[in-house]
C-alpha cells in the first residue's frame, strides 16, 4: 500500500454512509469517533491484541477489555512481566507448551481443514508459515545475523508485495504441506530455545543493527526486544489460529456428517 493510500482518509468525515458488512484490515483508527451510528455486532480487534483507550457511549471500557483479555489469555500478563533471562526462558516454555498442546489437538484433523481460511484470515498452516518468517526475521537475521536466514516456506504479511517477498527468497503463492512447514517450524523454535539456554541477562541487552527486511530501513534493537516481537507473534497468532480452527473444524464435521 502506498503512502498516499494510507493517508487518503486522514481527517475524513462520513455522514450517512452505509458500511454494512465492511472489513477494514490493518488500518490506523487512532482518534476515530463513531457518533450516533448503528453498531450492532461491531467487532474490533486491535493490533497484537493491544488497545489504549476505548469509549462506548461516554463509558471508558478500556480497563474492562484489558482485564477480560488478561483473564482469557494469561500469557499477556506473563509477556508484560518479562525482564530477566529466567523470565524469557519461562515465557518461551509457555509458548512451547501452548503450541505443543495445539499440535497434538490437530493431529486427528484432516489436513485439508488446516489449509482453509475463515473470513479471509490466514489458514492454520499459513499462520505457522508466518511464525517461521517472524523467527527467521527477528532471531535468524536480527539476532544471529545469519545469511539466507529466511526459510522458503515463510509467509510475509498480507500487504507485502510479491516482489518484496521474492527478495526474502519467499513465494507468496506457494502451498507447502503441513509436514514441510512443521520441519521449518521445529528448526525455528529450537533456534530460540538454544539462544535462551545460553543467554545471560547482559546478553539480552546487546544491541543489533540491521535492516529487518527489504525496504524496511535499518533499525537498532536489543536482543530482548527482538525476542519480545517473536513472543507477541507466537501468542497473538495462536489465539487467531484457535479461533478460526474451531470454525473450520465444525464446518468439516458438518460436511462429513452430511456426506
Amino acid at each position: 500500500m502506498t503512502d498516499d493510500a494510507t493517508q487518503s482518509y486522514r481527517g475524513a468525515r462520513f455522514d450517512g454512509a452505509d458500511f454494512t458488512g465492511a472489513t477494514f484490515r490493518e488500518c490506523d483508527f487512532s482518534d476515530v469517533r463513531i457518533i450516533g451510528s448503528i453498531i450492532p455486532n461491531l467487532t474490533v480487534t486491535g493490533f497484537a491484541g493491544e488497545i489504549e483507550k476505548v469509549v462506548v457511549n461516554d463509558v471508558d471500557v478500556t480497563a474492562y477489555v484489558v482485564a477480560e483479555l488478561d483473564r482469557r489469555h494469561p500469557d499477556r500478563v506473563q509477556r508484560r512481566a518479562v525482564r530477566t533471562v529466567d523470565d524469557h526462558r519461562a515465557m518461551w516454555a509457555t509458548i512451547e507448551a501452548m503450541w505443543s498442546a495445539t499440535m497434538t489437538d490437530v493431529e486427528g484433523i484432516d489436513e485439508s481443514v488446516l489449509h482453509e481460511r475463515v473470513d479471509g484470515e490466514w489458514s492454520f498452516v499459513e499462520t505457522l508459515r508466518h511464525l517461521v518468517l517472524a523467527t527467521d526475521k527477528w532471531v535468524g537475521w536480527m539476532i544471529l545475523g545469519l545469511e539466507n536466514s529466511y526459510h522458503p516456506v515463510g509467509l510475509p504479511p498480507t500487504d507485502s508485495p510479491p516482489e518484496v517477498a521474492a527478495r526474502f527468497g519467499l513465494d507468496v503463492t506457494a502451498q507447502p504441506s503441513l509436514a514441510e512447514v512443521m520441519d521449518a517450524r521445529r528448526e525455528c523454535m529450537a533456534q530460540v530455545r538454544a539462544i535462551l539456554d545460553d543467554a545471560t541477562d547482559q546478553d539480552l541487552e546487546h544491541l543489533r543493527t540491521a535492516e529487518p527486511g527489504p525496504g524496511e530501513g535499518e533499525v537498532t534493537r536489543s536482543v530482548a526486544r527482538c525476542l519480545r516481537v517473536v513472543y507477541n507473534e507466537e501468542c497473538e497468532h495462536h489465539q487467531y489460529a484457535l479461533r478460526d480452527l474451531a470454525v473450520v473444524s465444525a464446518t468439516f464435521r458438518r460436511r462429513h456428517v452430511a456426506g
